[in-house]
């Protein structure tokens, strides 16, 4: 069994000590992908002083097996699809799930970013944070939104990631931080000891600022 994190708080503290090249810039913003990246996103926007966001970007699952992606969509139409699986859907499967995804997207982004303005990257270094890189598609839409977003930098940085999502994440980002990359991947709940759900309301008790 390959190395493991105790929990995703543990994670952001072993990513943060490989990003410290970034720590106390101000022109950083750490993105929490939702929502197993925002508890590691938090604990790395801590150590490194930068400004906390959430990106809300949603798997499109294959609907017979919905932990498979088939690509992922993300805020401003942002579509990214892994031919290796989509290729074997019907036209008709693949706009289901679109359809359906692209409605809870549009639900959390109202949710999580409860009246603040839309997120501006512009001129910004973007720390895209994830709890796991699987099929890299979630991560691969992050990176168009923040290129669209206008970010001047765009590093994508995980706990744990399979070597062909890293490898295609190295093609898109401008830099890539994955601590823990096994040769036989699997899930990436493996490599936790602890790997919860998160629910809503804790990503929105992680993006409050305390009073």
């Amino acid at each position: 069994m390959s190395a493991t994190y105790p929990d995703r708080v543990a994670a952001g503290e072993a990513l943060a000590g490989r990003l410290l090249a970034y720590q106390d810039r101000p022109d950083v913003t750490v993105l929490g992908l939702v929502r197993g990246g925002v508890p590691v996103a938090s604990v790395v926007a801590q150590r490194l002083g930068a400004a906390l966001d959430v990106l809300v970007v949603r798997k499109l699952g294959v609907p017979w097996a919905p932990e498979l992606a088939f690509g992922a969509v993300g805020p401003g139409g942002v579509v990214v699809y892994n031919p290796e699986v989509a290729d074997y859907l019907s036209d008709r499967d693949i706009e289901v799930v679109r359809r359906r995804e692209e409605a809870e997207l549009l639900r959390r982004e109202k949710l999580y970013r409860a009246g603040r303005p839309p997120l501006d990257l512009t001129g910004r270094t973007a720390i895209v944070v994830d709890d796991g890189l699987a099929t890299g598609a979630t991560a691969r839409a992050a990176v168009k939104v923040t290129r669209k977003l206008a970010a001047d930098r765009v590093v994508v940085a995980v706990p744990v990631g399979s070597s062909d999502a890293v490898a295609a994440l190295e093609k898109l980002a401008d830099e890539v931080v994955c601590p823990l990359i096994p040769p036989d991947f699997g899930a990436v709940s493996r490599y936790y000891d602890r790997f919860p759900q998160i629910t809503d309301a804790e990503v929105t008790a992680l993006l409050t600022p305390p009073s």
